[in-house]
């Protein structure tokens, strides 16, 4: 027994010398971060994106693509991102694994994993790959993603179990108001987490597709006006 506890002992600090936590966002300004200035600031302590209201139709924002807020210090691996967030209407989320296309008009675009939120009820806590093969788990869904099939183009998603019910977890999010977003990536394994609840967990056996590393992004959806903040950053590296 006395062994066993040394050994476990000895794991645990392993494990724990081999994390590093990264500051990514320092709570006055955009430093280490590129997108639309216009879009993107901070404001009490949290970076805040909008999308304006289009002077002919206030109905619909002005921005007509997807654009991002993305963090130039370095690219994402093996990690484990923890962070707030709040939105008022849209859709949003946080790219990791991303790599950065041609711009748009309105800013950076960018292809990867999404960590998705919205100010809806359908989307929050699901894993889509934003320009990629879309929408991968639904929220409370474990999923397998398996190459796409002969003759097709779209990888195979396979559906392996739950992670929990879909509306415990829609109705444990805070509407308008500050919810905690966890984002877990390991090898080919990547799992969500919306205020200690898991959203997701999703095995990538996809290879030529699967991303493994690559940057961090914020993301203004395309669509009505809207606003989303982000704070309380905490990006830890595993090996």
């Amino acid at each position: 027994m006395k062994l066993s506890l040394t050994l476990a002992a000895l794991f645990a600090a392993i494990s724990f010398a081999s994390a590093e936590e990264i500051e990514i966002f320092n709570g006055k300004d955009l430093t280490g971060w590129e997108g639309n200035k216009d879009l993107w600031s901070v404001k009490d302590g949290a970076i805040t994106g909008i999308t304006p209201p289009d002077p002919t139709n206030p109905a619909k924002g002005i921005i007509k693509h997807n654009t991002f807020l993305v963090w130039k210090a370095g690219k994402v691996k093996d990690f484990e991102l923890t962070f707030q967030y709040r939105i008022e209407k849209g859709n949003s989320g946080v790219q990791y694994r991303s790599k950065e296309l041609e711009p748009g008009e309105f800013g950076p675009i960018v292809s990867g994993y999404q960590a998705d939120f919205e100010a809806g009820d359908k989307y929050s806590g699901i894993l889509y790959e934003e320009r990629g093969r879309g929408i991968l788990a639904l929220r409370g869904e474990k999923t397998v993603i398996k190459p796409a099939a002969e003759g097709e183009k779209k990888a195979t998603v396979e559906k392996a179990g739950t992670t929990g019910d879909s509306a415990a977890i829609q109705a444990s999010i805070k509407k308008e108001d500050w919810n905690e977003y966890r984002i877990v990536a390991k090898g080919n394994h990547v799992q969500h987490f919306i205020n200690g609840m898991q959203t997701v967990d999703v095995t990538d056996e996809d290879a030529a597709n699967a991303p493994l590393e690559g940057l961090l992004a914020l993301q203004i959806h395309q669509g009505p006006p809207m606003v989303v903040q982000f704070k309380n950053f905490k990006l830890v590296e595993t090996k």
